[in-house]
């Protein structure tokens, strides 16, 4: 029907019918845009959400009374990462305090050790690695083959040597603690604690005071090329002698410290690091807040433990090579007790015929707790390191 035969009062209602419909029309495309452009701001938040950053947790003991003297999540579950090698290297102390290992002993390297995750040092598979090119490429490079070799040698699989660092936990006193693999490589079910690494922090520089101090060991010469280490308070903050940083995404940037300065000693964890960067200057702050604190006599025990077996004659057990670093701020051993372990500069010290048990923590800790909720390990990223910048996080290999 023509508008022109209808009246005008319907010709505006035609007219404001059309409007309507046009109005109606245009409402409906704004909201079909607002619902696709909400649709596609909402997978990025749920990717923000799954990759958070892991729960910050920390610790700090003074060593010669045992006290805890701050603490935060302390006994919260986290990943270990390269944490986990300080107890590959204490099984390692063992065999070579022990002779069953010798600083030159030649550490077959296999298939499954060749394959692992950088960082590492790129060995391939029936090539040899020395003792003591094993355990400094642990310390500074952090070297993910070279801690498959390790624990090859000692539990013939790398599985077998997990269940070794976690029976060993379990006699340290780390209840939350358990251990998959030697490196510290992304699982699920690898965990421990701030204060478990406090009390490993400490036992091991107690138990092989001349072992130990491979932990300041600034850089070492491999296969021509220099391998420096990792950890950046080395010779920056003063009295810091170790021990080890680790990283993987699911753990966040982590770092054990220990810290000799005008006679007092305390060991402290930061976990859970948003970049290494922030991780060095929480430990700084924390070093410097609570190194005054301390106490300069000992009123607890030194952590000792009995040998696995009675050691080897000195000469033939003390390094074949050169002999570890010496640490920066005190002597040899972990303090004047300690000390009398050693029988003299460049010789292995004769360890304690029984152990004596030290409180090392303030807080019993009798479960073990549920993994972390945090990012899963399986999506961790792998393709960076836990390298020396100080930058914001980069793209970092788990080491």
């Amino acid at each position: 029907m023509s508008l022109g035969l209808v009246s005008p009062s319907g010709r505006l209602a035609a007219v404001g019918f059309l409007a309507a419909l046009g109005m109606l029309a245009v409402s409906w495309d704004a909201q079909a845009r607002a619902r696709k452009q909400s649709q596609g701001q909402a997978q990025p938040r749920a990717i923000q959400a799954q990759t958070s950053r892991p729960n910050y947790a920390d610790i700090v003991v003074d060593d010669k009374t045992g006290q805890v003297l701050h603490e935060v999540n302390a006994d919260e579950p986290r990943h270990p990462a390269s944490l986990a090698k300080v107890m590959t290297l204490y099984l390692l102390f063992e065999q070579v305090e022990a002779g069953k290992l010798k600083l030159d002993t030649p550490l077959d390297v296999s298939a499954h050790a060749a394959r692992q995750r950088p960082v590492k040092l790129g060995l391939k598979p029936n090539q040899t690695i020395k003792v003591e090119d094993a355990i400094k490429a642990l310390v500074t490079k952090s070297a993910n083959d070279a801690a498959a070799v390790v624990a090859e040698a000692i539990g013939g699989t790398e599985e077998e040597f997990a269940k070794l660092m976690t029976l060993k936990a379990r006699m340290l006193g780390m209840t939350n603690t358990t251990y998959i693999n030697a490196s510290g490589l992304p699982a699920d079910d690898q965990i421990t604690t701030a204060r478990d690494q406090a009390i490993l922090g400490r036992t091991i520089q107690h138990r092989f005071p001349f072992y130990y101090r491979y932990f300041s060991t600034p850089a070492f010469q491999y296969r021509g090329a220099e391998i420096r280490n990792h950890n950046n308070l080395l010779g920056n903050v003063k009295g810091v002698d170790g021990i080890k940083t680790g990283y993987t995404d699911a753990s966040g940037y982590n770092l054990t410290s220990s810290v000799r300065r005008d006679e007092k000693h305390i060991v402290a964890v930061v976990m859970g690091g948003s970049s290494n960067g922030a991780r060095d200057a929480r430990m700084r702050q924390l070093i410097e807040a609570y190194i005054s604190q301390a106490s300069t006599e000992r009123t607890a025990p030194v952590i000792v433990e009995p040998p696995v077996q009675a050691a080897v004659p000195v000469e033939e057990a003390a390094p074949a090579a050169e002999t570890p670093p010496s640490p920066v701020a005190a002597g040899a051993g972990a303090d004047e007790a300690a000390k009398k372990t050693n029988a003299g500069q460049g010789q292995e010290p004769k360890p304690a015929a029984q152990a004596t048990k030290a409180a090392v923590t303030s807080k019993p800790q009798p479960r073990r707790p549920a993994r972390p909720a945090s990012s899963k390990d399986k999506s961790a990223t792998l393709n960076g390191a836990d390298a020396t910048s100080t930058a914001a996080r980069p793209s970092a290999q788990p080491h």
